[in-house]
């Protein structure tokens, strides 16, 4: 009788997969399938080409997946694996060497306080995008972003630390109108 695989920890599917078990590397992927793609998207990445990286990245998870310790979750591993092909990826292309700000973009919280993570991040400049999603969706550390984009440390400090402070301006709920506020009696 198979065992439910969905009973089973990471770090335990993990070491199945590394001895060649598809069908536990399988449920690995359903578990942090669409958490890798989102990290992809919000890294600038459009739908088609954060699929494809999450695949790819999951592919070259499998391959090392004896490397795997569980020091830290699956899901930031192959999320470091992931934000690293798509900074290969980007830097071919160099693409995050352009530094334009947006200034005209939507509010990222709506008129009842709901937050959009992603629309928050749209408002920041490429590589302030990119180093904040590296630090915080990825959890790499400041010289790893540094040794990946080939920037100095302190640009990458100060990319992330301007793109925080970005967020949480943009993050902050706006005063909200309930009913007219004059009233003459």
């Amino acid at each position: 009788m198979a065992r439910d695989l969905r009973d089973l920890h990471d770090v335990e599917l993990a070491g199945l997969a590394a001895g060649g078990g598809r069908r536990e590397f399988g449920e690995l992927v359903r578990r942090h399938g669409s958490a890798v793609r989102g990290l992809l998207r919000r890294m600038g990445a459009q739908p088609a080409l954060a699929d494809d990286l999450a695949q790819d990245a999951f592919l070259l998870a499998f391959e090392k997946c004896a490397e795997f310790r569980g020091e830290g979750t699956f899901a930031a591993w192959v999320k470091r694996i992931a934000a690293r092909m798509y900074l290969k990826r980007i830097s071919k292309e160099a693409r995050y060497v352009a530094e334009t700000e947006t200034e005209d973009v939507a509010p990222a919280v709506d008129s009842i306080g709901r937050v959009d993570l992603d629309e928050a991040l749209r408002g920041l400049s490429e590589v302030e995008r990119l180093c904040v999603s590296l630090c915080h969706g990825a959890g790499l550390s400041h010289p790893e972003i540094a040794a990946a984009m080939n920037l100095p440390l302190g640009t990458v400090k100060s990319h992330v630390k301007r793109g925080l402070d970005k967020l949480r301006a943009r993050l902050q709920p706006g005063p909200v109108a309930i009913g007219s506020a004059s009233h003459v009696g």
